[in-house]
C-alpha cells in the first residue's frame, strides 16, 4: 500500500485597517526537502484579518489538493497546516466554537477541501510564517495599485532559509497548541517553586546603564509575590477550551535613542526628559515604515515621556492614528541616579546600589521607585489596556523597564529575569493576552527594521 503524500501548508492573511484593504498568501512545501511546491495569493478587497486568514487557509488547502491525484481519498494525502492565527488553528482543530457569522461559512468551506482526517493544524509564531506573510502583503500591495497579485513578479520566497523543514516540524504527538498548555504549566511551576538565592547578573538595560556584574534581586519572597496584582489562574489543557476569540496583542516598542542612550546613563522619569537624538529620529522613522507595511496596528498608546511621544508620533503620522497617553507606561524614577553612569552611581552611592541590585523592594537613592513599585504600576496599566482593547492589536511605546516587566509577567518568570533580557533602542517585542488569563510571548527585541 502506498503511504500518503506528506505536505505542509503555510497560510496567512492581513487587513490594513481591520476591516480594510485585505489579502492572503499561502505556500505548499515539501517537508522532506523544504522545496516550495505551490504559491497562492489574492487581494480580496475590504475585509477583516480573520476573513483574510481563512481565505488563505482555503487557498492553501486547494493548492495542496491540486498536487495529489485522488487527494480526496482518505489515504492519499496528509497535510499539516501551519498558521500564526491562533483563532483559525483553534477553530479548525475543533477546540474553539465558531460564533462569528462571517467565519462559519469559511470554516465549513475549508473543512470540505480535504477529508478531516487528512489535515492537522499547528500554531507557529509570525516570524516562522514569513513566506505566507510576504505573499499576503504582495497581494495587498497589488490591490493598492488596482491590480491582482502576479506570481511571476513575486519575491516572497527570497531570503526564506528552508533547506529542509523536516527538522523544524515536530512530530504530531497531541493536539496542536500543546506548547501553549505547556507554557501555562511552566508558569504554574515557576510560581510554586522555592525561593531562589542571589545570582550574579548584569544590571538591567532599562536604565541605559553599561553592562556590569552585580547581584540580582532575590526571587520568590512573599512580599514580592504580593507586589503584583493577583489574577485568576489560566486554564491549562484542552479538554474544555472556551471560545476565547482574538487576543489583545500588545506590540511593545522601546523608544528611539536619546543623547543619553549611547553613554549608558540612567534615564528614567525623574530626570531631564530628553528628546530623541538624530539617530533616534531615524530609528523612529524606520519602525514607522515597518509597521505601516505590516498594517496590523489598530491603536497607539504611549508613555508620557518625550522620547516615547516623539517615537509614537512618527508611527502615528504613517498610520493615520491618534496617540493616547498612559501614565502607567513611564520609565522607573531613578531618583538621584538620573543622568549618571553605573560607574558613577557605584562611586557615589555604592551601598544603595548594592541594596537595589539585591532586592526589587529597594529604591534608588533620593526617593526613586523600586522595581516592585514599577511592577505594580505596569501590571495595573496592562490590566486596564487589556480590558479596553480586547481582540485588538495595540502599539505600546514605552521604555525598557516596563517592557521587561510585561515580558516577565507574561512568562511567569522570577524578578531576576529583568537582569537577563537585552532590549535595544527602537526594538519591538510582542505579547498576546487571552481571555482565560493566558499570555503568549510572540516576539522579543526584534531590530530587523533597523538593518
Amino acid at each position: 500500500m502506498t503511504p500518503p503524500r506528506q505536505l505542509v501548508v503555510e497560510a496567512d492573511g492581513g487587513s490594513r485597517g481591520n476591516p480594510g484593504p485585505a489579502g492572503y498568501g499561502a505556500v505548499v512545501i515539501d517537508p522532506a526537502t523544504g522545496e516550495t511546491l505551490a504559491e497562492a495569493a489574492e487581494y480580496i478587497g475590504i475585509a477583516t484579518n480573520n476573513v483574510a486568514e481563512y481565505k488563505g487557509l482555503i487557498a492553501g488547502l486547494k493548492a495542496a489538493r491540486a498536487l495529489v491525484p485522488d487527494a480526496s481519498a482518505d489515504d492519499a494525502l496528509r497535510v499539516r497546516v501551519r498558521m500564526d492565527s491562533k483563532l483559525v488553528v483553534e477553530q479548525m482543530s475543533g477546540r474553539w466554537k465558531i460564533k462569528h457569522p462571517d467565519m462559519k461559512p469559511l470554516a465549513a468551506e475549508a473543512g470540505r477541501v480535504l477529508p478531516p482526517s487528512a489535515v492537522t493544524y499547528e500554531w507557529i509564531p509570525r516570524e516562522r510564517n514569513k513566506h505566507a506573510d510576504r505573499l499576503a502583503n504582495e497581494a495587498m500591495d497589488a490591490g493598492r495599485r488596482g491590480e491582482q497579485w502576479d506570481p511571476s513578479a513575486s519575491t516572497a520566497a527570497l531570503d526564506i532559509a528552508r533547506p529542509s523543514v523536516a527538522d523544524a516540524l515536530p512530530p504530531v504527538s497531541g493536539p496542536p497548541g500543546d506548547a501553549t498548555a505547556g507554557a501555562a504549566r511552566a508558569r504554574a511551576a515557576l510560581a510554586s517553586r522555592p525561593s531562589a538565592g542571589a545570582a550574579t547578573a548584569a544590571p538591567p538595560t532599562d536604565t541605559e546603564t553599561a553592562p556590569v556584574t552585580g547581584t540580582a534581586p532575590t526571587a520568590g519572597t512573599a512580599p514580592e509575590r504580593a507586589a503584583v496584582p493577583a489574577t485568576a489562574a489560566p486554564q491549562v489543557g484542552w479538554g474544555a477550551a472556551p471560545d476565547l476569540g482574538a487576543p489583545a496583542t500588545f506590540v511593545l516598542l522601546r523608544h528611539g535613542e536619546t543623547a543619553l542612550t549611547p553613554e549608558k546613563r540612567f534615564s528614567g522619569s525623574g530626570g531631564t526628559d530628553p528628546e530623541l537624538s538624530a539617530a533616534g529620529r531615524r530609528q523612529a522613522e524606520a519602525i514607522a515604515r515597518s509597521l505601516a507595511a505590516r498594517g496590523t496596528i489598530q491603536e497607539i498608546v504611549s508613555s508620557p515621556l518625550r522620547r516615547c511621544r516623539e517615537t509614537a508620533g512618527a508611527v502615528a503620522a504613517r498610520l493615520g492614528l491618534e496617540v493616547r497617553i498612559d501614565e502607567g507606561l513611564r520609565e522607573t524614577d531613578f531618583g538621584a541616579w538620573e543622568g549618571l553612569t553605573f560607574a558613577e552611581v557605584r562611586e557615589r552611592h555604592g551601598s544603595d546600589l548594592d541594596a537595589w541590585l539585591a532586592s526589587e523592594e529597594a529604591a534608588p537613592t533620593g526617593g526613586g521607585e523600586s522595581f516592585a513599585e514599577v511592577t505594580r504600576r505596569v501590571a495595573a496599566a496592562r490590566d486596564r489596556l487589556v480590558a479596553r482593547h480586547a481582540g485588538r492589536t495595540v502599539l505600546l511605546v514605552t521604555h525598557v523597564t516596563p517592557i521587561k516587566i510585561l515580558v516577565r509577567l507574561a512568562l511567569g518568570a522570577p524578578p531576576e529575569s529583568l537582569f537577563r533580557m537585552e532590549l535595544s533602542a527602537a526594538s519591538v517585542s510582542a505579547v498576546a493576552y487571552y481571555a482565560d488569563g493566558n499570555a503568549s510571548l510572540r516576539l522579543l527585541n526584534d531590530t530587523s527594521h533597523l538593518r
